[in-house]
């Protein structure tokens, strides 16, 4: 019998396209002889909790709607060892396979559901040294004096707001000061101004 296969893709910000997971993923189910039912996907951080891909995968799990999942990557799945154990203890429960293309591993055995663990246990590890190696650069670079983050605009705020109250429209008033629509709001807000002119709307 042929066996039936989700697979899920999940990449961190919109500038980026799942497409490129999923073409890898449709390639290897066609090598395996899976019966490709359903694609979930996500657009959102790794760190974020809230997933409503691979929420909907786990709900459909537990309908038995598929016999294997199928991901590009450990990492791709959960936002901790503990999170992704947990999506694994609960696909196990229900009878379902996991298998990762990167990594070549599955957990139709004792030796591939191992391997999951201390695969994830070590992309955990890497990634806390990562954020840990940032922290430390940036803590350097103040010590150091330099700039962290967005530099402060170097622009007349004063003339911002009297551009404004003038009768300015919000883009007029951003093209000349070369900003944006947003940080002309915000500057009026810190004068404890209106964004609106008393004589014209934007």
């Amino acid at each position: 019998m042929t066996k039936r296969i989700a697979i899920y893709a999940r990449v961190s910000t919109a500038d980026q396209h799942p497409e490129t997971q999923l073409l890898d993923l449709r390639q290897m189910a066609k090598q395996r002889g899976y019966e490709v039912v359903h694609e979930y996907t996500d657009i959102i951080s790794g760190a974020k909790s809230r997933r409503p891909g691979l929420d909907q995968l786990l709900v459909d799990a537990r309908r038995h709607r598929f016999d294997i999942v199928l991901v590009a990557a450990f990492d791709r799945v959960a936002r901790s060892v503990r999170h992704f154990l947990e999506v694994l203890d609960e696909l196990n429960r229900l009878g379902i396979e996991f298998v990762s293309f990167r990594e070549n591993i599955d957990t139709g055995g004792p030796l591939g559901r191992a391997m999951v663990v201390i695969v994830g246990a070590i992309a955990e590890l890497e990634r806390s040294l990562i954020v840990e190696r940032v922290k430390a650069g940036m803590r350097r670079a103040k010590l150091e004096g330099r700039q962290i983050g967005r530099k402060p605009l170097d622009i007349d705020r004063e003339q911002v707001v009297r551009d404004r109250f003038s009768g300015m429209s919000l883009s007029q008033v951003a093209k000349k000061h070369r900003i944006s629509r947003a940080s002309v709001c915000r500057l009026m807000k810190e004068c404890g101004a209106t964004a609106h002119p008393i004589n014209k709307a934007a």
